[in-house]
Protein backbone atom coordinates (compact mmCIF):
# COMPACT_ATOMS: atom_id res chain seq x y z
CA UNK A 1 0.00 0.00 0.00
CA UNK A 2 1.31 3.58 -0.97
CA UNK A 3 1.31 6.70 1.17
CA UNK A 4 -0.42 9.36 -0.64
CA UNK A 5 0.35 12.71 1.02
CA UNK A 6 -2.41 15.32 1.12
CA UNK A 7 -1.46 18.94 1.45
CA UNK A 8 -4.27 21.32 2.26
CA UNK A 9 -4.68 24.90 3.76
CA UNK A 10 -1.81 27.19 2.41
CA UNK A 11 -0.63 31.01 2.86
CA UNK A 12 -3.02 31.81 -0.04
CA UNK A 13 -6.60 33.93 0.07
CA UNK A 14 -8.00 30.76 -0.79
CA UNK A 15 -6.84 28.81 2.17
CA UNK A 16 -10.73 27.65 3.62
CA UNK A 17 -11.75 26.98 -0.09
CA UNK A 18 -8.68 24.41 0.12
CA UNK A 19 -10.02 22.77 3.55
CA UNK A 20 -12.57 21.93 2.24
CA UNK A 21 -11.63 20.63 -1.23
CA UNK A 22 -9.38 17.81 0.56
CA UNK A 23 -12.22 16.26 2.24
CA UNK A 24 -14.05 15.69 -1.13
CA UNK A 25 -10.83 14.33 -1.80
CA UNK A 26 -10.29 12.43 1.15
CA UNK A 27 -13.19 10.71 0.98
CA UNK A 28 -12.74 9.59 -2.57
CA UNK A 29 -9.18 8.10 -2.13
CA UNK A 30 -9.32 4.60 -2.77
CA UNK A 31 -8.34 3.35 0.50
CA UNK A 32 -7.75 -0.55 -0.40
CA UNK A 33 -4.80 1.30 -2.56
CA UNK A 34 -3.44 4.15 -0.23
CA UNK A 35 -3.11 5.06 2.93
CA UNK A 36 -3.70 9.42 3.19
CA UNK A 37 -1.59 11.20 5.38
CA UNK A 38 -3.18 14.89 6.05
CA UNK A 39 -0.54 18.02 6.06
CA UNK A 40 -2.15 21.54 6.98
CA UNK A 41 -0.37 24.03 6.56
CA UNK A 42 -1.85 27.51 8.18
CA UNK A 43 -1.94 30.77 7.01
CA UNK A 44 1.45 31.88 9.03
CA UNK A 45 3.15 28.46 6.80
CA UNK A 46 2.78 26.56 9.43
CA UNK A 47 2.87 22.63 8.17
CA UNK A 48 1.29 20.07 10.77
CA UNK A 49 -0.12 16.79 10.93
CA UNK A 50 -3.67 16.34 10.98
CA UNK A 51 -5.02 12.98 12.21
CA UNK A 52 -8.78 13.21 11.09
CA UNK A 53 -11.64 15.23 9.27
CA UNK A 54 -13.38 16.44 12.64
CA UNK A 55 -9.75 18.56 12.92
CA UNK A 56 -10.64 19.96 9.52
CA UNK A 57 -14.03 20.35 9.83
CA UNK A 58 -14.27 22.32 12.72
CA UNK A 59 -10.53 24.39 12.76
CA UNK A 60 -8.97 22.71 15.48
CA UNK A 61 -6.12 21.14 13.88
CA UNK A 62 -4.24 24.73 13.26
CA UNK A 63 -4.05 24.80 17.24
CA UNK A 64 -2.05 21.51 17.15
CA UNK A 65 2.12 22.36 18.32
CA UNK A 66 2.66 19.34 16.56
CA UNK A 67 4.89 19.63 13.20
CA UNK A 68 5.68 18.39 10.20
CA UNK A 69 8.37 18.66 6.68
CA UNK A 70 8.21 16.95 3.49
CA UNK A 71 12.12 16.86 2.67
CA UNK A 72 14.06 17.40 -0.65
CA UNK A 73 16.19 14.84 -0.52
CA UNK A 74 15.78 12.70 -3.26
CA UNK A 75 17.10 9.61 -2.08
CA UNK A 76 14.52 9.89 1.26
CA UNK A 77 11.43 10.85 -0.65
CA UNK A 78 10.05 11.31 3.04
CA UNK A 79 8.40 13.54 5.77
CA UNK A 80 9.49 14.28 8.98
CA UNK A 81 6.48 14.41 11.71
CA UNK A 82 8.34 16.20 14.70
CA UNK A 83 5.73 15.12 18.14
CA UNK A 84 5.64 17.43 21.33
CA UNK A 85 7.94 15.63 23.49
CA UNK A 86 10.34 16.36 20.65
CA UNK A 87 11.04 13.15 18.83
CA UNK A 88 10.50 12.46 15.19
CA UNK A 89 9.38 10.29 12.35
CA UNK A 90 10.30 9.60 9.03
CA UNK A 91 7.36 8.47 6.82
CA UNK A 92 7.61 7.83 3.19
CA UNK A 93 6.39 9.72 1.06
CA UNK A 94 4.84 7.98 -1.74
CA UNK A 95 2.83 10.32 -3.99
CA UNK A 96 1.60 13.98 -3.17
CA UNK A 97 -1.74 15.50 -3.56
CA UNK A 98 -1.02 19.03 -3.36
CA UNK A 99 -5.26 19.98 -2.97
CA UNK A 100 -4.02 24.01 -2.79
CA UNK A 101 -5.14 27.17 -4.02
CA UNK A 102 -3.79 29.82 -4.96
CA UNK A 103 -0.32 31.12 -3.89
CA UNK A 104 1.86 28.80 -2.52
CA UNK A 105 0.32 26.14 -3.72
CA UNK A 106 -1.08 26.45 -7.36
CA UNK A 107 1.82 28.61 -7.99
CA UNK A 108 5.22 26.30 -8.98
CA UNK A 109 6.37 27.15 -4.93
CA UNK A 110 5.29 23.50 -4.05
CA UNK A 111 5.71 22.01 -7.10
CA UNK A 112 9.58 22.52 -6.96
CA UNK A 113 9.90 20.85 -3.66
CA UNK A 114 8.41 18.20 -5.23
CA UNK A 115 10.80 17.58 -7.98
CA UNK A 116 13.80 18.15 -6.15
CA UNK A 117 12.37 15.25 -3.72
CA UNK A 118 11.48 12.99 -6.67
CA UNK A 119 7.81 12.90 -5.46
CA UNK A 120 4.97 12.22 -8.20
CA UNK A 121 2.75 14.53 -7.45
CA UNK A 122 -1.02 15.50 -8.81
CA UNK A 123 -1.30 18.17 -10.90
CA UNK A 124 0.35 20.79 -12.98
CA UNK A 125 4.37 21.20 -12.63
CA UNK A 126 6.55 24.41 -11.58
CA UNK A 127 6.64 25.87 -15.33
CA UNK A 128 2.66 25.48 -16.07
CA UNK A 129 1.65 26.43 -12.39
CA UNK A 130 3.60 29.76 -12.30
CA UNK A 131 2.74 30.92 -15.67
CA UNK A 132 -1.38 30.18 -15.35
CA UNK A 133 -0.98 31.94 -11.73
CA UNK A 134 0.33 34.30 -13.59
CA UNK A 135 -2.58 36.57 -15.55
CA UNK A 136 -0.23 38.63 -17.47
CA UNK A 137 2.24 35.90 -18.21
CA UNK A 138 -1.03 33.43 -19.36
CA UNK A 139 -1.69 36.18 -21.90
CA UNK A 140 1.53 35.85 -23.38
CA UNK A 141 1.81 32.17 -23.39
CA UNK A 142 -1.71 31.97 -25.30
CA UNK A 143 -1.99 34.40 -27.51
CA UNK A 144 -1.07 32.50 -30.42
CA UNK A 145 -2.83 29.71 -29.71
CA UNK A 146 -6.03 31.75 -29.40
CA UNK A 147 -5.27 33.46 -32.80
CA UNK A 148 -5.31 30.15 -34.88
CA UNK A 149 -8.59 29.22 -32.38
CA UNK A 150 -9.94 31.86 -33.45
CA UNK A 151 -10.87 32.59 -30.15
CA UNK A 152 -9.32 35.95 -28.88
CA UNK A 153 -8.76 37.30 -24.92
CA UNK A 154 -9.74 40.90 -23.35
CA UNK A 155 -7.86 43.43 -24.74
CA UNK A 156 -5.25 44.85 -21.52
CA UNK A 157 -2.65 46.75 -20.54
CA UNK A 158 0.01 45.38 -18.60
CA UNK A 159 1.77 47.50 -15.64
CA UNK A 160 4.45 47.08 -12.88
CA UNK A 161 4.72 48.98 -9.31
CA UNK A 162 8.10 50.83 -10.78
CA UNK A 163 5.61 52.02 -13.95
CA UNK A 164 3.08 53.37 -11.93
CA UNK A 165 5.56 55.25 -9.57
CA UNK A 166 6.76 57.86 -12.37
CA UNK A 167 3.87 60.51 -12.69
CA UNK A 168 4.81 60.58 -16.55
CA UNK A 169 4.21 56.80 -16.94
CA UNK A 170 1.41 56.97 -14.93
CA UNK A 171 -0.69 59.65 -17.14
CA UNK A 172 0.27 57.72 -20.06
CA UNK A 173 -1.39 54.35 -18.74
CA UNK A 174 -4.62 56.51 -17.33
CA UNK A 175 -4.58 57.89 -20.63
CA UNK A 176 -4.16 54.52 -22.92
CA UNK A 177 -6.77 52.75 -20.19
CA UNK A 178 -9.27 55.50 -21.50
CA UNK A 179 -8.67 55.48 -25.22
CA UNK A 180 -8.25 51.90 -26.01
CA UNK A 181 -9.95 49.77 -23.51
CA UNK A 182 -12.90 52.37 -22.71
CA UNK A 183 -14.37 52.22 -19.33
CA UNK A 184 -15.48 50.62 -17.84
CA UNK A 185 -12.65 47.63 -17.02
CA UNK A 186 -11.71 45.55 -14.18
CA UNK A 187 -8.04 46.22 -12.49
CA UNK A 188 -6.16 43.09 -11.15
CA UNK A 189 -3.40 42.01 -9.74
CA UNK A 190 -1.31 39.75 -12.21
CA UNK A 191 -0.52 37.07 -9.56
CA UNK A 192 -3.70 36.10 -7.26
CA UNK A 193 -6.25 34.00 -6.59
CA UNK A 194 -9.78 34.00 -6.48
CA UNK A 195 -10.28 37.58 -7.64
CA UNK A 196 -9.05 39.00 -4.15
CA UNK A 197 -7.61 42.87 -5.26
CA UNK A 198 -9.82 43.20 -8.24
CA UNK A 199 -12.08 46.29 -9.16
CA UNK A 200 -14.58 47.24 -11.88
CA UNK A 201 -13.83 50.47 -12.59
CA UNK A 202 -16.17 52.93 -14.34
CA UNK A 203 -14.33 56.10 -14.72
CA UNK A 204 -11.02 57.39 -15.05
CA UNK A 205 -11.61 59.05 -11.35
CA UNK A 206 -11.45 55.87 -9.65
CA UNK A 207 -8.85 54.13 -11.56
CA UNK A 208 -5.58 54.97 -9.66
CA UNK A 209 -7.45 53.61 -6.19
CA UNK A 210 -7.94 50.60 -7.99
CA UNK A 211 -4.72 50.26 -9.24
CA UNK A 212 -3.04 51.21 -6.00
CA UNK A 213 -5.31 48.42 -4.77
CA UNK A 214 -4.07 45.74 -6.96
CA UNK A 215 -0.75 46.71 -6.12
CA UNK A 216 -1.10 46.12 -2.44
CA UNK A 217 -1.61 42.13 -3.10
CA UNK A 218 1.26 41.86 -6.21
CA UNK A 219 3.96 44.32 -7.94
CA UNK A 220 2.45 44.34 -11.24
CA UNK A 221 -1.11 44.87 -12.47
CA UNK A 222 -3.72 43.72 -14.99
CA UNK A 223 -6.26 46.29 -16.27
CA UNK A 224 -8.73 44.76 -18.44
CA UNK A 225 -11.04 45.23 -21.19
CA UNK A 226 -14.42 44.47 -19.11
CA UNK A 227 -16.29 41.94 -21.16
CA UNK A 228 -20.67 41.62 -21.06
CA UNK A 229 -21.44 37.65 -21.20
CA UNK A 230 -22.10 34.68 -20.27
CA UNK A 231 -19.20 32.91 -17.98
CA UNK A 232 -18.74 29.55 -18.97
CA UNK A 233 -16.22 26.76 -17.47
CA UNK A 234 -14.40 24.12 -19.19
CA UNK A 235 -12.25 21.06 -17.26
CA UNK A 236 -9.60 19.29 -19.18
CA UNK A 237 -8.05 16.33 -17.82
CA UNK A 238 -4.34 14.49 -18.81
CA UNK A 239 -3.48 11.09 -17.12
CA UNK A 240 -0.59 10.89 -20.26
CA UNK A 241 1.85 12.85 -21.76
CA UNK A 242 -0.07 14.58 -24.72
CA UNK A 243 -3.12 13.16 -24.47
CA UNK A 244 -5.78 15.75 -23.02
CA UNK A 245 -9.90 15.02 -22.38
CA UNK A 246 -12.07 17.99 -22.15
CA UNK A 247 -15.60 18.01 -20.19
CA UNK A 248 -18.81 19.18 -21.78
CA UNK A 249 -19.26 23.30 -21.05
CA UNK A 250 -20.59 24.63 -17.81
CA UNK A 251 -21.83 27.71 -16.72
CA UNK A 252 -21.56 30.78 -13.93
CA UNK A 253 -24.17 32.53 -13.03
CA UNK A 254 -22.91 34.65 -10.39
CA UNK A 255 -25.29 36.67 -7.73
CA UNK A 256 -23.09 39.54 -7.63
CA UNK A 257 -21.41 42.01 -10.33
CA UNK A 258 -18.39 39.77 -11.16
CA UNK A 259 -17.52 36.32 -9.61
CA UNK A 260 -15.54 37.34 -7.04
CA UNK A 261 -14.15 34.80 -3.55
CA UNK A 262 -17.66 36.09 -2.11
CA UNK A 263 -19.83 35.62 -4.81
CA UNK A 264 -18.33 31.85 -5.73
CA UNK A 265 -18.44 30.63 -2.05
CA UNK A 266 -20.63 32.35 0.00
CA UNK A 267 -23.81 33.52 -1.78
CA UNK A 268 -26.56 31.24 -1.71
CA UNK A 269 -27.55 33.31 -5.04
CA UNK A 270 -24.96 32.24 -7.47
CA UNK A 271 -25.67 29.20 -9.46
CA UNK A 272 -23.76 26.50 -11.67
CA UNK A 273 -25.55 25.00 -14.36
CA UNK A 274 -23.92 22.19 -16.24
CA UNK A 275 -26.20 22.17 -19.13
CA UNK A 276 -26.56 25.34 -20.22
CA UNK A 277 -28.60 26.09 -23.40
CA UNK A 278 -25.48 26.97 -25.88
CA UNK A 279 -24.55 26.76 -30.02
CA UNK A 280 -23.28 23.09 -30.01
CA UNK A 281 -20.64 24.75 -32.38
CA UNK A 282 -19.69 27.20 -29.50
CA UNK A 283 -19.38 23.88 -26.69
CA UNK A 284 -17.19 22.22 -29.44
CA UNK A 285 -14.63 25.78 -30.14
CA UNK A 286 -14.86 26.00 -26.33
CA UNK A 287 -13.53 22.26 -25.44
CA UNK A 288 -11.23 22.35 -28.23
CA UNK A 289 -9.41 25.97 -27.00
CA UNK A 290 -9.63 24.69 -23.96
CA UNK A 291 -7.32 21.77 -24.47
CA UNK A 292 -5.15 23.66 -26.53
CA UNK A 293 -4.28 26.51 -23.89
CA UNK A 294 -3.99 23.65 -21.69
CA UNK A 295 -1.07 22.53 -23.68
CA UNK A 296 0.21 25.88 -24.26
CA UNK A 297 0.99 26.29 -20.76
CA UNK A 298 2.70 22.79 -20.47
CA UNK A 299 0.09 21.71 -18.58
CA UNK A 300 -0.21 18.12 -17.00
CA UNK A 301 -3.09 16.21 -14.95
CA UNK A 302 -5.32 18.99 -14.22
CA UNK A 303 -6.93 22.44 -14.97
CA UNK A 304 -10.45 24.26 -15.49
CA UNK A 305 -10.07 26.79 -18.06
CA UNK A 306 -12.69 30.21 -18.25
CA UNK A 307 -14.48 31.79 -21.04
CA UNK A 308 -16.88 34.10 -21.49
CA UNK A 309 -19.68 34.16 -24.42
CA UNK A 310 -20.98 37.15 -25.54
CA UNK A 311 -23.62 35.96 -28.17
CA UNK A 312 -21.20 36.35 -31.28
CA UNK A 313 -17.50 35.52 -29.77
CA UNK A 314 -16.02 33.54 -27.07
CA UNK A 315 -13.60 35.04 -25.12
CA UNK A 316 -10.96 33.41 -22.98
CA UNK A 317 -10.55 34.53 -19.66
CA UNK A 318 -8.17 32.41 -17.45
CA UNK A 319 -7.16 29.34 -16.66
CA UNK A 320 -6.94 27.25 -12.63
CA UNK A 321 -4.45 24.44 -12.64
CA UNK A 322 -6.00 23.53 -9.12
CA UNK A 323 -9.74 24.09 -9.45
CA UNK A 324 -11.85 24.11 -6.40
CA UNK A 325 -13.05 19.92 -5.02
CA UNK A 326 -15.68 21.56 -3.04
CA UNK A 327 -19.39 20.28 -3.12
CA UNK A 328 -20.19 23.53 -5.21
CA UNK A 329 -17.27 23.01 -7.68
CA UNK A 330 -17.45 23.06 -11.26
CA UNK A 331 -14.61 20.58 -12.09
CA UNK A 332 -15.65 17.56 -10.27
CA UNK A 333 -19.31 18.10 -11.27
CA UNK A 334 -18.47 18.42 -15.02
CA UNK A 335 -16.54 15.38 -15.13
CA UNK A 336 -19.41 13.12 -13.43
CA UNK A 337 -21.50 14.60 -16.25
CA UNK A 338 -18.92 12.86 -18.27
CA UNK A 339 -19.45 9.32 -16.52
CA UNK A 340 -16.28 9.79 -13.88
CA UNK A 341 -17.93 9.55 -10.30
CA UNK A 342 -15.92 11.44 -7.60
CA UNK A 343 -13.82 8.19 -6.91
CA UNK A 344 -13.10 7.35 -10.57
CA UNK A 345 -11.79 11.52 -11.02
CA UNK A 346 -9.42 11.02 -7.85
CA UNK A 347 -8.16 7.76 -8.69
CA UNK A 348 -7.89 8.89 -12.13
CA UNK A 349 -5.78 12.20 -10.49
CA UNK A 350 -3.55 10.16 -8.55
CA UNK A 351 -2.63 7.91 -11.56
CA UNK A 352 -1.78 10.72 -13.58
CA UNK A 353 1.34 11.47 -10.90
CA UNK A 354 2.78 8.65 -11.81
CA UNK A 355 2.70 9.12 -15.50
CA UNK A 356 4.30 12.30 -15.14
CA UNK A 357 6.73 13.84 -18.04
CA UNK A 358 9.96 13.88 -16.99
Amino acid sequence: MKNIVLLFGGQSTEHEVSCRSVLTVLKAVNREKYRPILLGITKAGEWIPVENTEKIEDGSWREDKRRAMLLPDAGLKSLVLFEKDGSCRMEKADIVFPVLHGKGGEDGTVQGLLELAEIPYVGCGVLSSAISMDKISTKLAVEKVLERQGVRQAKYIALSHSEWKKEKRRAEICREVEEELHFPVFVKPSNAGSSCGVSKVENQEALPLAVEKALQVDRRVLIEEFIKGRELECAVFSGVPGEVVASSVGEIKAAAEFYDYDAKYNNPDSKTELNPDLPSDVEEKIQKAAKSIFLAVDGFSLSRVDFFFTGEEIVFNEINTLPGFTSISMYPMLFEKAGWNIEELVEKLIASAENRPS
